[in-house]
């Protein structure tokens, strides 16, 4: 065989190990990225952007950089993504360790893509927050025994209705009297909205 054929055999053979090993490893994370758990947030609070982990809030001396390579000032609460984008985070806002960012108001979304017709003071109707803790087991008894009572008023309204169009629709001659049952139904509603 020829000797540098055989040699550069030789040297591939011991370079693949070190290639494999090589696209093995996971990219780098930026310089100064932060090591956290997935549930953390970076929130702005009074004028300054502090982490928070579950319910304990930790006020940050540095400028943060997660994983994905979004950069957080914690002074100003400016956040710059990985592509370059800028936006300022406004009171509420957060930036989740995934670098996604959620806004608190209506007001700071419409702000953050360059949009004035929305009132700063505007507030969201329904807010879930998909990363804050499961409640607790005294609140999950307290929707479930709401949940309940409302299921059992809401049977009882069925079942009120059914006698009614079965009292209507048995009347021969003149019209059924409903009015005991109507009464019923209007006590009923009234509960229903009483129940949260």
């Amino acid at each position: 065989m020829n000797r540098h054929f055989v040699s550069a055999l030789v040297c591939f053979a011991l370079a693949a190990p070190l290639g494999a090993a090589a696209q093995s490893k996971t990219a780098p994370k930026p310089a100064g990225a932060t090591e956290a758990s997935s549930t953390d947030q970076f929130v702005m609070r009074d004028g300054e952007v502090v982490m928070r982990q579950g319910s304990t809030i930790k006020p940050l001396n540095k400028n943060v950089v997660l994983s994905d390579g979004t950069k957080i000032n914690y002074k100003s609460g400016i956040v710059e993504l990985p592509g370059g984008k800028k936006t300022t985070l406004k009171e509420g806002d957060y930036v989740t360790i995934k670098g996604e960012i959620v806004f608190a108001t209506p007001g700071s979304a419409a702000a953050a893509r360059g949009d004035n017709s929305v009132p700063a003071g505007a507030q969201y109707t329904t807010y879930v927050d998909r990363n804050m803790a499961p409640a607790s087991a005294a609140d999950m008894d307290a929707r479930l025994s709401s949940l309940n009572s409302r299921l059992t008023l809401m049977a009882r309204k069925i079942q009120l209705l059914n006698d009614k169009i079965s009292l209507l629709s048995s009347a021969t001659q003149r019209p059924a009297d409903t009015s005991q049952l109507d009464q019923q139904i209007k006590a009923l509603d009234e509960q229903l909205q009483q129940v949260k």
